[in-house]
């Protein structure tokens, strides 16, 4: 359920469907449903949202907002991310709260993971 003024749901470009659905369900799971070939939503992952078709791409060093996710065990998932074709940007750094380190996934893009 949707509450008052809170982020409800984000959107994220990339550049190939298909790609991003493979990597986001073998990397961390999530599980997707389609609305026609250039648009794709995930529901229950922290938050809801979708992937639009597009040739952008997001990335802290053009200002955009940075996807943080979180696991339980960092360096499996930076394994996972690495076996499944994205690229570590930053490598596992320690931060207040915890420990993360940037990836960017098939497509480009910029997120995160942190840890405690």
């Amino acid at each position: 359920m949707s509450e008052h003024n809170k982020i409800s749901y984000i959107e994220i470009p990339t550049k190939d469907i298909a790609a991003t659905k493979t990597f986001f369900s073998n990397v961390f799971g999530w599980t997707f449903q389609d609305f026609g070939p250039d648009y794709t939503s995930f529901t229950n992952e922290g938050s809801n949202g979708g992937f639009f078709k597009s040739d952008q791409t997001v990335s802290t060093k053009n200002g955009s907002v940075l996807i943080v996710l979180y696991s339980n065990n960092l360096e499996q998932t930076l394994f996972n991310i690495k076996s499944e074709g994205g690229a570590i940007i930053k490598p596992i750094f320690p931060f207040p709260g915890g420990r993360r380190f940037h990836f960017s996934d098939p497509n480009g893009n910029e997120y995160a993971v942190w840890s405690e």
